[in-house]
């Protein structure tokens, strides 16, 4: 039976336990009846990310090999638990009905007193409980704001991801009490399968597809941030398979973080497990599982060090069911719990577990908060703003390749999510925020607008775009930065005092109805029309006269990437490829004939052009479709 506090009393002992002392303790998990729509749909966008799954399904509290208890039996959906520190509680997500969105519910392990904790007009899912922030106040007198708060995930009606059929989804917060929803995490595509580590960052899986570095359906990486939403930073990424997600921190001696991973997913998700050290997270990776031992979901720590998941066979036949899995041996599997007719998922401990650090943050969330912490100031031209800055952007993965002196400038873009129904984009719709000088020793500082998902490129002399980030942001009066540009994450950065943090921050903050976009209907076929069109127009073999102007140039770009676009080497006279771009950096350039060069101001608009991803009508979401140029680097940038 379970206690006062809805556990048994043998967790107790669990709690103190050392790892490799088992004790068998009770769990919850979702029970998805077999055959569903949801799995007979199978995957979407070209299985990177599972169906979407869970209506239908309900929480059971499992004891041995029997459900003792169904949890929020007046729900039609439930899935997606998480257990509190204390192991009495559990939060989920729910609906009442079908065809309602999913809000977030907290009840006792013991079934009793059931709450909704927030809903709001979009599909919100995968909730985790928070480690504390304490929000640093100006007023000496008042001390800090400690903040109980719980992590979720937030699906966006009416929009697509970067690539696929899902809507767009971020990470949000909002206190227990169901106030103050705070997003953390600013992205075009998916943000999922949040978990908190030890030191009390936020660890969760990121579909990154900024660039076509790493392919055309990119990959799914492991980020962290803080609490607060501050400090994104890569967790595990180019080692394994390039679909992880669903990590969890492990009690193991070594630190382990486990998560799944997979070349494509199923309708469920599943794959290989996985695991890095805390220690060394980009620098430690091994499997688990061994390629015959089953397809697994949502592992989950144990007291013992060991670790629960759901687990189907590998080759797709029967139900999932609950495992044990030593990780300290690959292949140490044991059955834990089975019912056949229903797919048994999302396994977690209902034990106490340690308290995760908490946070204190400087950071904001909106001016009126920032008034009642005693702060002045307001945001420059009534925008929202934060701070981006680098040490040393030869802080690098590129070496003598790329030496001191190559890098002039910093672009900044902004990233526009797609609305569902939007004509397939090669690359997300995107739009120029500014550019700011890069000092002599390599840093920079620029003001930004906050609260918008924004890519950097370093630039060369000629305004090529030289590398690419990914998504990142800044939040309300943030300050974000990083040691380099795709530099070692393990990397102690430079110890010195840079000359960009000596000085104002360039400011880059024109509000969204001036920040600029450049398509090819509009600024591009002008300049083919009354340049190009007259040698390569009419009967000529490369045909740019007419409509299928935009047709031919896309067979001579690489969206996304204009100094390894065969069409700059064109009218730039040279191959601007780099020595890092391999083969298309020794591939011959076709210079234009004498007397026929554009100006700089249109050399300039095809180089944008392209590095903002070649798009044919940037208004309409449509972009090309693809390049023939080498679009694979020596080493993939992240």
């Amino acid at each position: 039976m379970l206690d006062a506090a809805g556990v048994v009393p043998a967790t107790r002992a669990a709690e103190a336990a050392e790892p490799g002392a088992f004790v068998r303790v009770r769990i919850v998990v979702t029970q998805l009846p077999a055959g569903t729509e949801a799995e007979k749909r199978g995957p979407r966008s070209g299985g990177m990310l599972s169906a979407d799954w869970g209506c239908g399904a309900r929480l059971a509290v499992v004891e041995g090999d029997s459900v003792v208890k169904v949890l929020a039996p007046e729900l039609e959906s439930a899935a997606d638990p998480d257990v509190s520190l204390d192991g009495g509680k559990v939060l989920f997500a729910g609906r009442k009905r079908a065809g309602d969105r999913w809000a977030l519910y907290e009840i006792n392990a013991d079934g009793t007193e059931l709450r909704q904790v927030f809903a709001c007009e979009d599909d919100v899912r995968q909730p985790v409980y928070l480690p504390t922030v304490y929000t640093i106040i100006a007023d000496p007198t008042k001390g800090t704001e400690p903040r109980e708060h719980i992590g979720f995930v937030r699906f966006f009606a009416g929009s697509r991801g970067e690539h696929g059929d899902a809507p767009a989804s971020a990470l949000f917060s909002v206190k227990l009490d169901g106030t103050r929803p705070h997003r953390l995490t600013y992205s075009v595509s998916n943000d999922m399968t949040p978990a908190v580590l030890p030191d009390g960052r936020v660890l969760y899986a990121s579909w990154q597809r900024a660039t076509l570095d790493h392919g055309p359906e990119g990959r799914i990486s492991l980020l962290g941030i803080n609490a607060d939403g501050l400090d994104p930073a890569i967790f595990s990424a180019g080692e394994g398979l390039r679909i992880k997600t669903m990590p969890c921190a492990l009690r193991s001696p070594d630190r382990l973080v486990a998560f799944v991973e997979a070349r494509t997913v199923g309708w469920d998700g599943a794959g290989a497990l996985a695991a890095v050290s805390l220690r060394r997270n980009l620098h430690s990776y091994r499997r688990l599982t061994a390629d015959g031992d089953g397809l697994f979901l949502s592992p989950s720590a144990l007291p013992d060090g060991t670790l629960l998941a759901a687990r189907r066979p590998a080759e797709g036949a029967g139900t999932h069911a609950i495992v044990r899995v030593d990780p300290a041996t690959t292949g140490a599997i044991e059955p834990w719990f089975d019912d056949p007719a229903y797919h048994d998922l999302q396994p977690r401990a209902l034990a106490p577990r340690p308290r995760p650090d908490g946070r204190s943050t400087a950071a904001v969330r909106d001016p009126d908060e920032e008034r009642a912490l005693g702060r002045a100031g307001a945001p420059e031209e009534g925008l929202e703003d934060g701070k981006l800055y680098a040490l040393d952007v030869y802080c690098n993965d590129l070496g003598r390749e790329c030496p001191r002196g190559t890098i002039a400038r910093v672009r900044v873009i902004e990233g526009l999510v797609q609305r569902a129904g939007a004509p397939p984009a090669v690359l997300a719709p995107r739009r120029l925020v500014g550019e700011a000088a890069v000092e002599t020793d390599g840093s920079f500082q620029v003001r930004v607008p906050a609260r918008v998902p924004l890519q950097l490129q370093i630039l060369d002399k000629d305004g090529l775009a030289l590398r690419t980030s990914g998504w990142l942001w800044c939040h309300y009066k943030g300050q974000q930065g990083c040691v380099g540009c795709h530099e070692d994450g393990e990397l102690t950065p430079p110890g010195r005092f840079v000359d960009a943090l000596g000085k104002p921050a360039a400011s880059l903050l024109l509000p969204p109805e001036r920040r600029r976009t450049v398509d090819f209907a509009r600024d591009i076929a002008p300049i083919v029309a009354s340049r190009c069109a007259a040698c390569h127009g009419g009967g000529a073999k490369v045909g740019l006269a007419g409509p299928e102007a935009f047709e031919t140039l896309c067979g001579f770009l690489d969206p996304g990437r204009a100094r390894t676009s065969r069409v700059v080497w064109h009218l730039f006279g040279r191959n601007t490829a780099r020595p890092w771009d391999g083969a298309a950096a020794r591939q011959p350039a076709v210079p234009l004939p004498e007397g026929a060069a554009l100006t700089a101001d249109e050399r300039r608009m095809f180089v944008e052009w392209i590095d903002l991803g070649a798009p044919l009508d940037a208004a309409g979401g449509a972009y090309a479709a693809g390049g023939a140029g080498d679009s694979t680097s020596k080493r993939g940038a992240q």
